[in-house]
């Protein structure tokens, strides 16, 4: 199967391009293995469209109740049934910096609406808590688990049947997920996401790192440490550096879900103003009593996934995607493995470097070209499908611009022809590596996933002995004993998502770091989360099976001589297949008795999926693939 893009522009002839025979096969693989499935959700999303707009099949009590609070201009135009009335879900909270903004949202968007003679109510809020907050602490066991949460409140929101279309406010880790999630429920009504935007740029990154560093190591002050935070992260807006917030701005854009370079604007700014508006206004042209009708459930085919995969990888994102774009494309009907992921990595070139994969911000990466400059490099390999539907209602390829502020009005132009800094982003011609920032690695430890983009060549084989640990805080104690001041490789277990919900092992970092810069051979296995802040030390993370399930990783004993190969895409130990069987798995370690609401996720935690399944609790009884029939199938 090839697929074909145009990347005409106003004014100039259309050429076609046949997208990488790798591309077309990843997602001919995709197709195919998701056949039945993908059928059933289309039907689904068929069944309700013939339903839909929900509010004419109301009743009268129902539609009362529906809009008794709005003023008699809304509910005259509610009432009429012609114009488009949207939902709004909001993700707003001011502790979240990323979040802060979203406060004022709901009366612009409101505004906007009424400016073109539509309306939108909040239809609902979700939870939207922040990893940054919660690292290294008990609440962030609920982190991951939170992303189905947020999944069922979306739907809880839109279950009053009221909206032809759906915006969607939410950025940061799990919640832009958990929002896609639920809204791909309600597959039949369009839908937009609209940002807040990154905090201008503050301490640089690579000085934040050191001070970090010098604080695990006992050479800076607590107080250093907060002020060198404090200098990062000191504003309303979006974490600057590239994690898994910033990623998933990147992959709604590849998606066609946000408008182009809509995505790093700095709040409070004319034309994040601007964006808004157009936002807002903009979905309503995608509803049923359009021309345009782009229901969210068929935009988000599997054209849409790989291209957000291929972004992903070439971008050097985080790795919570290896869980959540599985999650996503499940609740799309379509199921997707880590085979896919890494056979589009290694055919795709790495063209960004931002922090932690480089030293710039994301504002750096925006100001450099952007999203516009990356994916127009992507498609002129045939690396993206052109042809994908988008927000605006044309085609990929058309749709990759850059918005202008034009005497108050939105005006889209061509993104510029080259990155404006080498240093962050580059062609294929002249990448920062021949393939992307993401590896599968399997052996007799089971599968699992590792950042290379941010690891240098030197540091991609480790072969040393084990250490285990049960618990990342066991590490400190170590590191300062000096027990680890040689080459290892931290072996840290039951830390799955049936474990105790897979929290982010970032309080490693910092000392695995400052081993490596002492000439020590270290690396990380896991069957744990880093995330997008996964940097220089390579970590296998996210193994499945997991140790609770009974996996590998339960077996494995101090002084084990392991070998992480992440150019071979091997992980094992140096034990045979037998020997590895005989052995005893180890105990779990005993419960937190600090709940912090932990008590309440025990059911998640007992029928949640594995992390190449989506590591999700929402599709417990109708998951269509085990870990066997997952290495059947890619086998």
């Amino acid at each position: 199967m090839l697929f074909y893009y145009s990347n005409k522009h106003p004014g100039e002839a259309s050429v076609s391009t046949p997208v990488s025979p790798i591309i077309s096969k990843v997602t001919a693989d995709i197709e195919r293995r998701s056949r039945h499935l993908r059928e059933e959700y289309l039907t689904m999303i068929d069944v309700m469209a013939r339903q839909a707009p929900g509010r004419e099949q109301l009743s009268c009590g129902n539609l009362a109740h529906g809009f008794a609070a709005c003023n008699e201009t809304d509910k005259s135009a509610i009432k009429l049934m012609d114009a488009a009335h949207v939902g709004i879900v909001t993700a707003f909270n001011d502790m979240l910096s990323a979040h802060q903004p979203y406060e004022t949202y709901p009366q612009q968007i409101k505004a906007a609406l009424r400016a073109v003679g539509s309306t939108a109510q909040v239809a609902g809020g979700v939870p939207a808590m922040c990893d940054g907050v919660t690292q290294g602490q008990a609440g962030m066991e609920l982190s991951l688990f939170s992303r189905d949460v947020i999944a069922q409140a979306t739907a809880v929101s839109l279950s009053h049947q009221m909206f032809d279309a759906v915006l969607l406010l939410g950025i940061c880790d799990k919640i832009v997920p958990g929002l896609l999630i639920g809204a791909l429920q309600f597959g039949h009504l369009p839908c937009l996401f609209i940002p807040a935007g990154p905090m201008p740029s503050g301490l640089p990154n690579k000085e934040k790192a050191a001070v970090r560093q010098r604080f695990a190591e006992g050479n800076a002050t607590r107080e250093e440490l907060l002020q060198a935070e404090s200098a990062s992260y000191h504003s309303a807006g979006t974490c600057t550096f590239y994690g898994t917030a910033n990623t998933n701005q990147l992959l709604l854009e590849a998606m066609g879900l946000q408008l182009p370079g809509a995505s790093f604007v700095n709040p409070d700014s004319p034309l994040r103003d601007a964006l808004t508006d157009y936002a807002a206004q903009q979905v309503t042209r995608l509803t049923a009593k359009s021309r345009l009708y782009t229901p969210l459930g068929k935009q988000i085919d599997a054209r849409a996934l790989v291209n957000a995969l291929v972004a992903l990888v070439a971008s050097g994102g985080s790795t919570n995607h290896c869980i959540h774009l599985i999650a996503i494309a499940r609740s799309a009907g379509y199921v997707m493995t880590w085979s896919d992921f890494d056979a589009v990595s290694q055919a795709t070139p790495l063209l960004a470097r931002v922090y932690p994969n480089g030293q710039a911000d994301i504002n750096h990466f925006h100001a450099a070209g952007g999203t516009g400059v990356l994916f127009q490099n992507l498609l002129s390999d045939g690396l993206m499908h052109s042809d994908a539907q988008t927000c605006r209602g044309l085609p990929f390829s058309d749709f990759v611009s850059e918005p202008r502020l034009v005497d108050a009005d939105i005006s889209w132009v061509r993104p510029p022809e080259v990155s404006l800094d080498n240093n962050v982003i580059r062609d294929t011609k002249a990448p920062f590596a021949e393939e992307g920032g993401l590896r599968l690695l399997e052996g007799n430890l089971g599968r699992s996933v590792i950042k290379v983009s941010a690891v240098s060549a030197a540091h991609r084989v480790v072969e040393a002995p084990a250490v285990v640990i049960d618990s990342q805080h066991a590490l400190q104690g170590l590191y300062e004993s000096g027990q680890l001041n040689r080459d290892c490789v931290v072996v840290v277990r039951f830390q799955g998502p049936m474990a105790n919900g897979m929290p982010e092992l970032h309080k490693l970092t910092p000392l695995l770091s400052s081993l490596q810069d002492k000439g020590y051979a270290v690396a990380l296995i896991t069957d744990g989360r880093m995330s997008g802040a996964s940097g220089k030390v390579p970590a296998a993370i996210h193994i499945t099976p997991e140790a609770a399930t009974n996996g590998p990783l339960g077996r494995i004993r101090d002084g084990d001589i392991i070998t992480l190969d992440a150019n071979k895409g091997t992980l094992r130990v140096a034990l045979s297949e037998s020997e590895l069987a005989a052995r005893e798995p180890a105990t779990p370690p005993d419960a937190d008795q600090v709940t912090v609401g932990r008590n309440l996720f025990s059911a998640a935690r007992d029928q949640v999926s594995n992390a190449e399944e989506g590591a999700s609790f929402l599709f417990a009884t109708t998951h269509q693939f085990t870990d066997q029939t997952i290495l059947a199938e890619v086998s």
